[in-house]
């Protein structure tokens, strides 16, 4: 498996894609057919026209999947594959529709290099279980593409000691999903990402990330962590202790 897998697209005070592009660049070649997947905005050609724009420069080829009338076809041509962010709700209901689940499974489990980047990421695990999204459709099931065997929560937020605010904390949130399920979730904070080559799996970016397991006291990942052992685990949905 050829995975990278962004916590953002945009970080604070910089462009679409500039705070990884040297890792993105390198994730994608010079001349890569880049096929990218914008189904979780609204409007398609703004998002794919943005990507372009991003990485036009450095050689890359992109092609929005929805350009051409056949989103398989545009999969099956490419170098490599880009499911963008934006709500996972939406996204995973067009994956469904159009077919392109299953096809990226078969694809990436065969291969191509798989880039996301926040609900693209959360394409990544098992589940959209742990997603922030708002259920704004609803898909056919919560089961992803199931490339990681472990969950992961992109743009993970840090409790605030100071807020006033009285809602659940990400943390809150976590912690009751793994009084449901038993399987890790990586919490990803900004700037940081997944690099998984094969068996081997490194934390990447400019933030450390958090790792959460059910019946454990959150464990904080410093950048470069080998997360290799995550990629063996087994989970478990829907199920207490």
């Amino acid at each position: 498996m050829n995975l990278l897998l962004l916590s953002n697209s945009t970080q604070h005070g910089r462009g679409y894609l500039e705070h990884a592009l040297d890792t993105v660049t390198g994730f994608l070649p010079a001349g890569a057919r880049l096929a990218f997947v914008p189904y979780a905005l609204a409007d398609h050609d703004a998002y794919t026209a943005r990507v372009r724009g991003a990485l036009t420069g450095a050689g890359i080829e992109v092609r929005g999947v929805h350009e051409g009338g056949d989103p398989l076809a545009r999969l099956g041509e490419a170098d490599a594959v880009f499911v963008g962010g934006g709500n996972s709700f939406r996204l995973l209901s067009a994956l469904y529709r159009t077919g392109l689940r299953q096809a990226l499974i078969e694809a990436v489990t065969g291969g191509l290099p798989y880039m996301g980047a926040s609900a693209g990421t959360n394409m990544a695990a098992p589940s959209l279980r742990t997603t922030n999204d708002m259920p704004i459709v609803q898909p056919p099931s919560f089961e992803t593409l199931g490339l990681v065997p472990f969950q992961i929560n992109p743009h993970y937020l840090d409790p605030d000691p100071g807020s006033t605010h009285k809602g659940e904390t990400r943390e809150e949130r976590l912690r009751e999903f793994l009084e449901e399920n038993d399987v890790p979730v990586l919490g990803l904070r900004e700037g940081s990402w997944l690099r998984v080559a094969g068996e081997r799996a490194v934390l990447g970016g400019e933030r450390d990330a958090r790792l959460f397991r059910r019946g454990a006291e959150p464990r904080e990942l410093a950048v470069g962590s080998d997360l290799s052992g995550l990629l063996g685990v087994r989970g478990e949905f829907d199920t207490r202790s």
